[in-house]
């Protein structure tokens, strides 16, 4: 039987002649049985003993071509591709990823060796990572454009997100480029966004050029790689000609790339000849009305919005009346004040940019997203970006605890909806809605690191907001509610399966996948993200650290059944004022504490985790009080535990529906929804 990686390229050709296979004969090359069956000659491995035979390869040969030419008529010719001319000057390539695989790395190796920069120019590590967030993080956010020279041919780079949570971001700027270069760990392999960003390349029509990175590890694995990258391209349908993908073997951090893993060059010259050869160049009429889609958008402090995009078609030049015409479909007629190309790390003016070209235009009043550009006299829009739904939504709401004002800037529901129509302009991803009042709003993205980048970009702005709990969003099939399911990856020392399984088990997962790599297991599950919401800090405490998890969106799926929630209640402060060491010294063993001396809480904020399964109520202010009667050296020194640090994520994850993060400029808190004691004995007795 043959290996299901690739049944289904050959399943046809054993169905029709499986019961007809002679004995094995003459043995022809490998390279020809894998050409036979549309595959790459390194698969060859997976086809069966009966493929290696002369007589029933012949009989195969023959049966495809018969069945291809009934599959794929020729194509009468036109006058439109007569017109089409190909601008061989131009690459336009995408890098894309998964998360932590080397991509903006690479980058950097192909600006410092492409012999257009001074060093002086090129000045640290990762420096297309120019946002703070993304330098404290080392992930990629934006999609940023950048311009090689090489060998007088013009290379449009763009940088690509490696997170799901970003494949808006992805999804934009893939219908900029002609081809994409997909790396892939030499050891890690194929990963859960690598899955997601090639399916948005196929979708797009890119063909990739494979990248294995990191092939200087010591656990590098390159030719397994490369057969589960083909396994991978099966899976997701792809043609024939993408999977002749070619492979370039590459080390981004000792700066070099070969087309054999076992060979160490001196440069990324492979890279830079891969992308000439494989990369198609730009097709398009330059005699043909204009026509220009914007993907991204930018900002000048001079100038205004400037819209960043591909000329799809025609000659776009500077002063002339060009026509925008909306999403839509409203039109309103404008001149370009500049016109803008990519150059190294900058831009540079030019009069006119022809058409496969890159660039930013600049002096449109009304450009937005998804705006086509075209011309006065034939104003024909082009097709509208497709983003995927979001999966998930938060409530956003005004900040009201005592501690409210102290530091931020921006503290009213007008600010925050300001703030959040101005993200809409260009994450075209996000979602916002008005919420149960006047002051709230539910915000919808697509995971929770989208949203906590936009929490966290908002408070280091100088808003002041609360959030409350991440919920995922529901679908109505058949008159049945569906949830969004999510495939999750994690490899953990193969000791710790068993803690995996167990907590995994507890949210509906569903194991797919289990492989021993080395001293450590593979394991891919697909679980519900609801499941998900929490589990990192569990996992993380139940492999000691060791587990590393990645997931992204999987598909919408029935119902799996209740999850449960936090097992563990709350400690909550019973009065304002400042924490001290005598107080928190009679609660260590209550359980884990989240603030320290001399911090300052209020009434009805999360001061820790209980150990039981209730909240409780304590008293972190309590002083000792002072007598007449006290020795000097009578007080011992209080020595207390380290409290726990909560980031904006694991606070997130952390927090129940009748809570809330406090988001300051200065702090996160976590906090009940009502504040009194009182209260929230009421809404208790009330609820039931």
């Amino acid at each position: 039987m043959p290996a299901p990686q690739t049944g289904m390229l050959y399943a046809w050709a054993f169905s029709k002649h499986g019961n007809t296979w002679p004995r094995r004969a003459a043995m022809p090359p490998d390279a020809e049985i894998a050409t036979l069956f549309g595959m790459h000659p390194r698969s060859a491995t997976l086809l069966p003993a009966q493929a290696h035979d002369s007589r029933w390869c012949a009989t195969i040969r023959g049966s495809i071509e018969d069945d291809r030419t009934k599959r794929t008529p020729a194509r009468p010719a036109t006058d439109k591709d007569d017109r089409q001319v190909k601008n061989e000057r131009i690459r336009n390539v995408a890098i894309i990823a998964h998360v932590d695989h080397g991509k903006t790395t690479l980058v950097d190796q192909m600006l410092r060796q492409c012999g257009q920069f001074r060093e002086s120019q090129l000045k640290g590590e990762r420096i297309l990572d120019s946002n703070d967030l993304e330098r404290e993080r080392g992930i990629t956010i934006l999609a940023k454009n950048i311009a090689i020279e090489y060998r007088g041919i013009k290379i449009n780079l763009i940088d690509t997100p490696g997170h799901a949570d970003f494949g808006g971001e992805v999804e934009r700027v893939l219908m900029m480029a002609d081809g994409c270069l997909l790396l892939v760990d030499a050891f890690e392999g194929p990963m859960p966004q690598t899955r997601f960003v090639l399916r948005k390349a196929f979708e797009c029509g890119l063909r990739p050029v494979v990248v294995i990175n990191k092939i200087d590890r010591h656990d590098a694995r390159p030719h397994e790689v490369v057969d589960e990258v083909l396994d991978l391209f099966i899976e997701l349908n792809a043609s024939d000609e993408a999977l002749d993908f070619p492979v370039v073997y590459s080390s981004a951090t000792l700066g070099y790339a070969s087309l054999d893993p076992d060979k160490h060059t001196d440069s990324v010259q492979p890279l830079f000849e891969m992308i000439l050869s494989h990369v198609t160049p730009p097709e398009s009429d330059p005699d043909a009305p204009v026509q220009m889609l914007i993907t991204t958008l930018d900002y000048s402090d001079y100038v205004g919005r400037i819209g960043i995009g591909r000329v799809v078609r025609g000659t776009l030049r500077s002063g002339r009346p060009i026509t925008v015409i909306h999403r839509d479909g409203t039109k309103k007629n404008e001149q370009i004040a500049e016109l803008l190309v990519f150059d190294g790390l900058g831009r540079k003016k030019v009069e006119e940019v022809t058409a496969g070209d890159i660039c930013a235009v600049v002096g449109l009043e009304s450009v937005d997203i998804g705006n086509t550009i075209a011309d006065p006299e034939h104003p024909e829009p082009l097709p509208l970006i497709r983003i995927d739904e979001p999966t998930l939504h938060m409530t956003f709401r005004v900040n009201d605890s005592p501690f409210c004002g102290r530091l931020g800037k921006f503290l009213t529901s007008r600010h925050i909806r300001d703030r959040l129509e101005k993200e809409l302009q260009k994450n075209v991803a996000l979602r916002v809605d008005p919420g149960h009042t006047p002051e709230e709003f539910h915000v919808s993205g697509r995971g929770m690191l989208h949203l906590s980048v936009l929490i966290e970009n908002m408070r280091r702005e100088g808003y002041e907001l609360a959030v409350g709990k991440p919920k995922v969003i529901y679908r109505e099939l058949d008159n049945r509610k569906t949830e969004p399911i999510e495939q999750c990856v994690i490899d953990v020392p193969t000791a710790n399966v068993g803690a995996v399984m167990e907590l995994l088990g507890q949210r509906r997962a569903i194991c797919t996948t289990m492989e021993t790599r080395s001293e450590t297991t593979h394991l891919e599950f697909t679980v519900p993200a609801r499941g998900l919401i929490g589990v990192r800090n569990r996992l993380l405490n139940a492999t000691n650290g060791t587990a590393i998890m990645h997931h992204n969106f999987y598909e919408y799926e029935f119902l799996r059944g209740p999850i449960p929630g936090r097992t563990n209640g709350v400690l909550i402060a019973m009065e304002t004022g400042q924490v001290t060491a005598y107080a928190l010294e009679g609660l260590t063993d209550r359980g884990v504490l989240f603030v320290a001396p001399p911090e300052h809480v209020y009434a009805g904020q999360i001061v820790g985790e209980h150990n039981r399964e209730n909240d409780l109520d304590v008293n972190v202010c309590r002083a000792k009080k002072l007598t007449n009667m006290r020795a000097a050296g009578a007080d011992k020194t209080v020595v207390l535990k380290p409290p726990r640090i909560l980031t904006l994520e694991m606070a997130l994850e952390f927090i129940e529906d009748n809570e809330l993060v406090e988001v300051t400029p200065d702090a996160v808190r976590l906090r009940k929804r009502l504040l009194s004691e009182n209260d929230r004995k009421r809404a208790s007795r009330a609820g039931k």
